[in-house]
């Protein structure tokens, strides 16, 4: 037994099909099939039924399976513990983030990371939360970043800072009457917000307290998939809608007219890096989470106190 073989047959049981695990595994699917029937006579046990399309596991063979992956799991932990060893920071950091953090989030520390961790290879994927917990759960990234809590508990959070919502209305909308505004002046017919599958439409639709699901203003039905689109739409259609505040760091002076902030207590949403419980790569944690600190304003680590709830995502 090698691990090879392992890896072998743990690519089967993602790909389901021998042929594409031999893909991904940079061998011809003689090679694989070969290593994996030696596998097997070894253990004296048939780990996948070759009769089913598509191929599945025994049931000892899930068994068998599940002990494999944790054996190169640990496997990877030993090495990067060598690697670690030598008080470097390198090696490939696989990150998923989403995509309404994703555009403001990584100019503000990704080219300062790059620059003081030269030997960290990263591999970024926006992802949405969902996506992001079950790529961490099948070990395809490193970490996430996102909205928490997740209340998940095959996840470790490390909240980072808490950033505010605010308010972006078309210029002409009377409640930019007000210098600030309350959650309760806002009204829902006139609110636009992201389609199904965003967290933050959850946390919008959550401290408005309201019940829409798409945005349906002016006979006009529309499901936004991103935060310049909902701006755009405010622009030309009319409305509003709720924007994270990182959205807004780049806005001209006439732009922010379009902007008010809400009365205390603020909704705010904590960011945090997320991890899977059997993460190992803890140098690439630390150094992932002090350039984030190093380089978002200052004043959202402070925003912890006006921190509005649990919102369900």
């Amino acid at each position: 037994m090698n691990l090879q073989q392992l890896e072998y047959i743990v690519a089967v049981d993602e790909e389901r099909h021998f042929v594409r695990a031999a893909e991904k595994c940079f061998v011809t699917q003689a090679t694989l099939s070969a290593m994996i029937k030696k596998l097997e006579e070894e253990l004296n046990c048939i780990i996948f039924d070759r009769s089913k399309q598509p191929v599945i596991p025994t049931v000892n063979g899930e068994k068998v399976i599940l002990h494999a992956k944790n054996i190169l799991r640990e496997t990877k932990v030993l090495f990067n513990f060598a690697k670690e060893k030598s008080g470097e920071v390198e090696g490939l950091l696989r990150l998923g983030i989403i995509p309404t953090m994703a555009p403001y989030i990584l100019p503000l520390f990704l080219a300062n990371f790059l620059k003081k961790y030269p030997k960290v290879e990263i591999k970024i994927k926006e992802l949405t939360t969902d996506e992001i917990i079950l790529a961490l759960e099948k070990e395809k990234i490193d970490f996430g970043i996102l909205a928490t809590p997740l209340e998940n508990s095959s996840i470790k959070e490390f909240p980072v800072f808490y950033e505010e919502f605010v308010l972006y209305a078309q210029i002409n909308e009377q409640i930019l009457e007000n210098k600030l505004v309350n959650v309760n002046d806002i009204n829902p017919n006139s609110l636009w917000i992201l389609e199904e599958g965003h967290c933050l439409r959850s946390q919008v639709v959550n401290f408005c307290k309201i019940k829409q699901t798409n945005g349906y203003i002016n006979n006009l039905d529309f499901e936004a998939g991103s935060i310049e689109t909902l701006i755009n739409l405010v622009d030309a259609n009319g409305g509003s809608t709720i924007l994270p505040e990182l959205a807004i760091k780049n806005f001209s002076e006439l732009k922010m007219e379009q902007i008010r902030f809400f009365i205390e207590p603020q909704p705010v949403r904590e960011v945090s890096v997320v991890a899977y419980r059997h993460y190992y790569k803890n140098k690439l944690l630390e150094a992932l989470i002090n350039c984030l600190q190093e380089n978002v304003p200052k004043k959202m680590f402070n925003n912890k106190k006006k921190y509005i709830t649990p919102i369900n995502l």
